[in-house]
């Protein structure tokens, strides 16, 4: 069986190399203009060429996201943009505007190009109009069961790749062609600045009585009616093997690097363990549910790959994610059990921490000493961005993430 690629997101160049170390394939980000997270930090030109530089050393490939769908106004500087990532040279571009490839294919024709999930990829017929045009690969809509991407593997060329979200936000329209947010806060989502409307509390008022709001129920569970739970296919990555599926899509560019490693080490065991035998992935799947608990989700459900979602696909009584660890930082260098690192949330000298390696294992550790850039010794860390030099009572190595549990875990 064909081993498939894990394709992991990346909202900054910490969190690329992140995603690099702890098991991606490829890595796909966004730059400063024309892709669809236009809230995400996203990668200046010099940055993208440290990112793509760090990823190639290490055998994984990068993809550019310009997915907008363009208006005229941004077509002279979408061909600019096309022509600085020729220079740059990434390994692919996620475009969804047919406008859009071929400005790109006029203006970096060296760089693949793959059409994204914005594009409503639902039909083989789809699929084989982009290979016909020269495009190689297609991401599926998210709309899409098993079943329905089976007969399109086997309805377009051999060569031709399926890419597929296997984990993270599902959107309430069509592969985010929403307009909601448009409308509310004049914010386009097909321009990269939802602000998901989907996840807000919902009411009614009656047009002769205004200001009396009256909730909007379902089946009397709440009132966040359009709010879907998040995508979760690790306990089925045999099915997804068995699809035909080349690309495995994590959803995600907003995420932290926490987030990112616990998703990129997960799947990476869960696929190379089926890759193995079925009983490899049966030993290991307690591990993998455990695991991806442990980043920030919504609960989770399989979308429509098993066939269209029913109520239980719905989160109607809050929009929260649980979140069961806390981010504490990425080990920069590391001399024993001494580290430096940048710190992200709040921890303490004699707490119990965790430090979360690229190979799987977890290692619980006592926080000895904490000083910061002047030699002096702190009780506790409680300003974001500060660098601290940390003892613990385990050694580390650079690229280990540090976090900690949550009050969350102890409630779930």
């Amino acid at each position: 069986m064909k081993k498939p690629e894990l394709l992991i997101p990346a909202s900054s160049l910490e969190v690329l190399k992140t995603a690099v170390i702890f098991g991606a394939d490829a890595v796909y980000i966004g730059g400063e203009a024309f892709g669809l997270r236009a809230k995400a930090k996203n990668f200046s030109p010099d940055e993208m060429r440290e990112g793509i530089a760090f990823a190639h050393e290490h055998g994984v490939k990068v993809h550019v996201t310009a997915n907008i769908l363009a208006h005229n106004y941004d077509l002279e500087g979408a061909k600019a943009y096309f022509r600085e990532l020729a220079d740059i040279k990434p390994d692919a571009i996620i475009v969804a505007d047919p406008g859009m490839v071929m400005l790109a294919r006029e203006n970096c024709p060296e760089i693949d190009i793959h059409i994204s999930t914005q594009a409503n990829n639902t039909n083989y017929m789809t699929f084989r109009f982009w290979y016909e045009q020269g495009i190689r690969r297609v991401v599926c809509a998210r709309e899409l069961s098993l079943e329905e991407i089976r007969q399109i593997r086997e309805n377009i060329p051999k060569d031709m790749e399926i890419e597929s979200f296997i984990h993270g936000a599902m959107c309430i329209s069509y592969s985010g062609r929403c307009l909601l947010s448009n409308y509310f806060t004049g914010r386009d989502a097909n321009h990269g600045a939802c602000t998901h409307p989907c996840r807000w509390k919902y009411s009614i008022v009656e047009e002769t009585r205004p200001g009396e709001y009256m909730p909007v129920y379902e089946n009397e569970r709440g009132t966040y009616i359009f709010n879907s739970k998040d995508l979760c296919m690790i306990e089925h990555i045999p099915e997804m093997l068995d699809a035909g599926i080349d690309s495995f899509k994590i959803e995600g560019r907003m995420k932290t690097a926490l987030y990112v490693a616990t998703v990129a080490r997960t799947y990476r065991k869960a696929i190379d363990a089926a890759l193995v035998s079925p009983e490899a992935y049966e030993e290991i799947l307690p591990w993998c549910r455990a695991e991806i608990s442990k980043c920030t989700y919504r609960q989770f459900t399989t979308g429509f790959y098993f066939g269209k979602p029913d109520e239980n696909t719905q989160i109607y009584d809050n929009n929260t994610y649980i979140n069961e660890y806390i981010y504490l930082g990425i080990v920069e260098k590391a001399e024993g059990n001494t580290l430096w690192t940048e710190q992200r949330n709040k921890f303490s000298t004699g707490e119990i921490i965790e430090i979360m390696k690229p190979d799987g294992t977890n290692v619980e550790t006592g926080v000895l000493a904490i000083l910061n850039e002047e030699g002096e010794e702190m009780e506790s860390a409680p300003h974001p961005r500060q660098r601290l030099k940390v003892v613990l009572d385990s050694p580390a190595a650079p690229c280990d993430i540090l976090r900690k549990k949550s009050p969350d875990a102890e409630k779930n």
